[in-house]
């Protein structure tokens, strides 16, 4: 059966006795090795569970004890602007969405990348899962660096919001509305320890104007405004990773002259914001269009289209980002129910990142040691409340398909609870795939591309009050 979380404040703070000691807001270490086992885990299923000062508590404490243990959230800005300088070539980082059972899948990322020498790697988190998972910044964080603790990964840790994205309605009947919402996303995520984050204001592009500047401008300049906001809420010392994205994923492929046309309103519009002396830091990558989609196509028996994926936009945009402006490189979403085998292409490309989550999920959901009951249970709940959803003609495997990943948050409390064997033997699927993942991609044996260019930033949290009794 999986552990339970800790239901009191008194019971957590007794858990403590003997493992470590707060004080100055900080974490001392007593045993590490017992920090590393039921503690962690019955720690991270309280940060993320139950509710008030006991969730908060333990939110607290991973971040401090991860911290103490030299694993830290950090930012990947300064390995992309290395890139931009071309101090590397060929590496790709992978980002990747986990949708469920975040904490045993992290788990099976870092030791993937223990055994492979990795070091360039995301976890990251979309606006739109973050609703239909059920997974808030400070639960992401806390399930990442739970894991990490868990496998006594050292170093940075890099999470990120992905496609921060404006919805283009909402955008449209309220501008000023949306713009907040973004905004306030973005400094929520900061807090938890997002130092990387995509703004997605591809969704703005107006293709009816004839010129390609004008085309961008919603893009750039709502782009602007959130990265200001984030320059101005981001910790001392850390420059928060910040990707644009000029060509909205399933839509008409990005070019060149896309990416210069937003470049130069974006540039302009930094120059304007930074008048008053702010000297705003402008982007460290760019997502572009190539041909794919989120979740790939599926086909009436289940099953997922081939892709023609055009690598020559990634190597051209990547190639002038670099050499024009500076930045890491483009960035290639949707690439995850590609064959990993395809991979290397885009190291080849010089894509500067890769965006992976559906064959995630898939791996969870279609394993055959996901409980088969549970599956039916989450199918006839998509059935009755995502009936809206279906599209004239689907077949059934092709709803379920595309509606399944709705079900990862009023199912969590049954997935999470999955017993510790059904758990493991899941990841022991995954945990293959990261692996070559990292090799096809070449971050692979190549972590001097983090240890040159990152150092670690302690960001200074106050501990609750509820803990502060937890001393020698």
């Amino acid at each position: 059966m999986s552990l339970q979380h800790y239901p009191s404040i008194d019971e957590l703070r007794a858990a403590t006795e003997g493992l470590l000691t707060i004080q100055d807001d900080r974490v001392a270490i007593l045993d590490h090795d017992a920090i590393r086992g039921d503690f962690i885990e019955r720690l991270v299923r309280t940060a993320i569970f139950p509710e008030g000062e006991v969730r908060e508590a333990a939110r607290w404490l991973i971040r401090a004890t991860a911290e103490a243990l030299d694993a830290y959230p950090a930012s990947i800005h300064d390995v992309y602007l290395a890139a931009g300088r071309g101090e590397y070539h060929n590496i790709t980082t992978p980002a990747m969405n986990i949708r469920t059972l975040t904490f045993d899948m992290a788990r099976a990322v870092f030791r993937a990348a223990q055994r492979t020498g990795t070091a360039a790697f995301i976890f990251e988190i979309a606006r739109s899962e973050i609703s239909y998972t059920w997974q808030r910044p400070a639960d992401y964080t806390a399930a990442i660096l739970g894991a990490a603790i868990r496998e006594n990964w050292r170093g940075p840790v890099f999470i990120q919001g992905d496609h921060f994205q404006f919805g283009r309605s909402k955008f449209q009947a309220d501008p000023a509305a949306e713009t907040n919402a973004v905004r306030k996303l973005a400094g929520e995520a900061i807090r938890a320890g997002f130092y990387n984050i995509d703004i997605d204001a591809s969704t703005l592009v107006d293709i009816e104007q004839d010129d390609l500047v004008e085309q961008q401008r919603n893009n750039y300049e709502q782009t602007a405004e959130i990265l200001e906001y984030i320059r101005a809420h981001q910790p001392y010392g850390i420059t928060v990773s910040v990707g644009a994205e000029i060509g909205e994923v399933g839509k008409t492929n990005s070019t060149v002259a896309d990416m210069d046309a937003f470049m130069v309103g974006f540039q302009r519009e930094l120059g304007r914001r930074s008048a008053s002396g702010a000297n705003l830091v402008g982007i460290s990558k760019i997502s572009v269009q190539t041909g794919t989609s989120h979740g790939g196509t599926v086909l009436p028996d289940g099953t997922i289209k081939d892709v023609s994926v055009d690598f020559q936009v990634l190597a051209d945009i990547s190639a002038a980002g670099r050499t024009k402006y500076g930045i890491g490189g483009a960035v290639q979403h949707g690439a995850s129910t590609l064959p990993e085998s395809a991979f290397s292409t885009f190291a080849a490309s010089n894509a500067v990142e890769v965006h992976l989550a559906t064959a995630f999920q898939n791996a969870v959901l279609d394993s055959e040691h996901f409980p088969s009951d549970l599956r039916d249970e989450i199918y006839a709940w998509l059935a009755e409340t995502r009936a809206s959803e279906r599209k004239e003609g689907q077949t059934d495997a092709q709803f379920y398909y595309s509606t399944r990943k709705r079900a990862f948050g009023p199912f969590k409390d049954q997935i999470w609870g999955l017993p510790q064997e059904t758990r493991d033997a899941i990841m022991a699927e995954l945990e293959p795939r990261f692996e070559r993942i990292m090799r096809e991609l070449g971050v692979a044996g190549q972590p001097q591309i983090v240890t040159d260019n990152v150092q670690a930033i302690g960001v200074p949290t106050t501990a609750p009050a509820a803990l502060r009794g937890v001393t020698a």
